[in-house]
């Protein structure tokens, strides 16, 4: 290697290190591209041919469960259980993975084991989850590819609660790992841990101003300050918080207060020393500490010893026991506000006996005070909290049974529909939150459902438009939306302005006497027009492909929709339709990125489709912007021929609108939006529309087509 003269090292950097600006350092408002390609298959150790429902089937779920069992009384001297139980450790490890799930955008969760990379296994809520990963190590060493850390890591919780006493409702199996961290969360904006929440709020005083698609109250947290309302206690403001935080997870009250409650019913907090002195989190400290974080310089730092929260105690009188102590304990005692031996904020009783306190993690003829945080607090002075508390107080069983379905939501609430759970555990019954559908027919006379369909009278855009709509809302962050089921029909999805409702019904109106005539689903048929307005297209243009179809889909009904629930999915901004329903901070371009990589689209899949819904003319309210052909209705490649033609040139005109005139005599010969001329102006997506503007590509352009097309037709389909 040749020496440099002025001393710069020869071995570039940038890589692996911060060392080298990026590109999006020195241009920060270009669009970013990585979250399309975060999970390319280069990162994935196991091989584009590994299966993991091929390996699940050789799972030894009994023998797994059993280890398991075992290891939450296997206390290690390197980590001792509190009170000789790993129960409590594993539940918060699993509540936490997949606590961090929000419905408004589906992201987050426990669905990829996502806990095990920065930023989650270095925030400060999760302090010592390290250390419950590490504990598992020799279990998924065992077993291997067979389980994922995925699903290790929410059954390990869900063993944990059996173990101490609770008759749980049940698990699936099913959850893939990725292999970096996942790029495409959006955090927040602060630059610090545990920033004060006003940061994300309009108003703090108003819970429901946090800003979307934000859940936890601040950086760094699961859900809620467990001090009070930035770390000042006031158990009915928390209480407001946790309201919203809860909601915005799809959680009722019933399942709040019983989430809440169960969560403390086992384990204990720890802040039984000094917080400000504990290491660097696991991605900053040294290499010597392999992975782990928060170290304790002082005294040993672990056991009776440990800092996690701040917060120290126990709920309950018997922490690794599945009772009623939470209930009895919150309301058969006074409680004051006092700080524990870290300096958090913490509830205890004014007053107790000696025979109700809580032993010591390791010395049982000590006691302690129990301790509640201000959140506990609040199921008991929240109005509608204490109501369902008491309830729960009077009634274990429904306390139990409420919990236990709780919990088997919020472990699998990011897991889709049924037909991806897998194991001898998965309940029978079918939940509204699991978007179920039932099986559509499958053997039935595609092509004279097709030929009854071209014969319809229905224009492509119109076929197509609906195929697309009903398609679109497949959200591979949370695996709900789709086609499937086509709940395009019902509430509240027929109403949303982005579907066109007035367009909707009449093809609606046209589709469903065909579907009833055949005695096949709306859904199969839906999907089964827009095919035949593709193809339509590509004949237009003079060629001659078909396009896949696989029949079966099924119909939901409105007993099967929680429409509630359905809301978030609605699409605000639709750039393969160039729509947006109103103006937003972010960029057309950035919201279509998002909408790409919820689908699970590539920039190269986003880019042909784009340019071939444009010249079928499917733009919403049949606008004529980017319709850059004089044969609309033809599945051509004129979009990217057109757009990369230096004959014209592009000139702003009002409201991020263009228009494109012939350079030589200035006359607008189309017109355009920002989506439009970002396939021109970004140096990747330009790329892109290069390859299909090429002489040679006009075939290439349909078949890619086609085949994105297809993909996302099928996003839902998971049998």
């Amino acid at each position: 290697m040749n020496s440099s003269k002025t001393g710069k090292c020869p071995v570039m950097h940038g890589g692996n290190t911060a060392t080298e600006k990026s590109v999006m350092d020195w241009w920060p408002n270009a669009l970013n591209f990585d979250i399309l390609h975060q999970h390319d298959t280069k990162t994935n150790p196991l091989g584009q041919k590994f299966n993991y429902r091929d390996e699940l089937k050789k799972l030894d779920v009994k023998a797994l469960k059993k280890d398991l069992h075992d290891l939450m009384t296997d206390s290690q001297d390197w980590w001792p259980a509190d009170w000789g139980h790993y129960g409590g450790l594993f539940i918060r490890m699993s509540w936490h993975a997949a606590g961090t799930y929000r419905i408004s955008d589906g992201r987050g969760g426990g669905g990829t084991g996502n806990q095990r990379f920065a930023p989650l296994n270095s925030w400060p809520d999760n302090a010592s989850l390290d250390k419950a990963r590490r504990l598992l190590w020799p279990i998924k060493k065992k077993y291997g590819n067979k389980v994922s850390w995925a699903d290790l890591i929410i059954l390990a919780g869900t063993i944990a609660y059996e173990n101490m006493g609770l008759k749980t409702y049940g698990f699936a199996f099913g959850r893939e790992d990725v292999w970096h961290p996942e790029k495409d969360i959006y955090w927040g904006a602060e630059k610090e841990w545990l920033a004060p929440s006003d940061e994300r709020y309009g108003d703090v005083e108003n819970p429901e101003t946090m800003e979307n698609p934000l859940a936890a109250v601040q950086m760094g947290l699961i859900y809620v300050n467990p001090e009070g309302v930035n770390g000042k206690p006031d158990p009915v403001k928390t209480g407001a918080q946790v309201r919203e935080t809860f909601k915005r997870m799809a959680m009722n009250d019933e399942e709040t207060v019983a989430l809440t409650a169960g969560g403390h019913t086992v384990g204990k907090m720890h802040g039984n020393g000094d917080a400000s002195i504990l290491g660097p989190d696991p991605e900053a400290a040294p290499l010597e500490e392999q992975g782990f974080g928060w170290s304790n310089p002082t005294r040993k730092g672990k056991g009776a010893d440990a800092v996690t929260s701040g917060l120290e105690g126990a709920w309950t009188s018997e922490p690794t026991k599945w009772d009623n102590g939470f209930f009895e304990m919150l309301f058969g005692h006074e409680w004051e506000s006092k700080k524990s031996p870290a300096g958090a904020w913490q509830w205890e009783p004014v007053s107790i006996k000696e025979e109700d306190k809580p032993v010591d993690v390791e010395n049982p003829s000590i006691k302690h005070n129990p301790a509640m945080t201000d959140a506990d607090m609040a199921m008991r002075m929240d109005p509608i909290y204490k109501e369902i508390s008491l309830k729960f107080k009077d009634d274990f069983d429904a306390f139990s049974n409420a919990f236990a379905r709780a919990w088997f939501k919020l472990t699998h609430r990011d897991m889709g529909p049924k037909s991806r759970y897998f194991g001898p555990d998965v309940p029978k019954e079918d939940l509204i939150w699991q978007d179920p559908i039932p099986q559509g027919k499958k053997d039935y006379d595609v092509n004279a459902v097709k030929e009854k369909i071209t014969n319809s009278g229905l224009s492509i855009s119109e076929m197509v438009s609906t195929a697309w709509d009903s398609a679109r809302t497949f959200r591979g962050s949370d695996f709900r939306g789709g086609a499937n089921g086509a709940r395009i029909r019902l509430a509240p999805q027929k109403d949303w302005k982005g579907n066109e409702p007035d367009r909707l019904s009449k093809v609606l109106s046209v589709l469903e006497p065909i579907a009833d005539e055949f005695g096949i689903s709306i859904a199969d048929t839906i999907v089964l027009a827009g095919n035949v307005g593709v193809e339509k297209a590509i004949q237009n243009a003079g060629m001659n492909v078909s396009v896949p179809f696989s029949p079966g889909r099924g119909d939901a009904t409105d007993d099967m929709t929680d429409a509630e629930s359905f809301e978030p999915l609605e699409p605000l901004a639709d750039g393969y339709r160039n729509w947006l329903k109103k103006e937003y901070i972010v960029s057309p371009e950035e919201l279509m990125l998002d909408r790409t990589q919820l689908m699970g689209l590539t920039a190269h899949e986003m880019t042909v489709l784009v340019g071939g819904m444009r010249v079928m003319g499917t733009n919403y309210g049949g606008t004529k912007h980017g319709v850059l052909t004089d044969n609309e209705g033809a599945l051509t490649n004129d979009f990217f021929v057109n757009l990369t033609d230096m004959a014209y040139k592009w000139k702003p005109t009002r409201n991020g609108l263009y228009d494109i005139c012939n350079r030589n005599t200035g006359d607008t010969k189309w017109t355009a939006t920002r989506i439009d001329l970002v396939f021109g102006s970004n140096s990747i997506l330009r790329a892109y529309a290069e390859v299909y503007a090429q002489d040679d590509s006009k075939e290439k352009f349909v078949k890619d087509f086609v085949a994105a097309w297809n993909k996302v037709m099928n996003l839902d389909r998971f049998n």
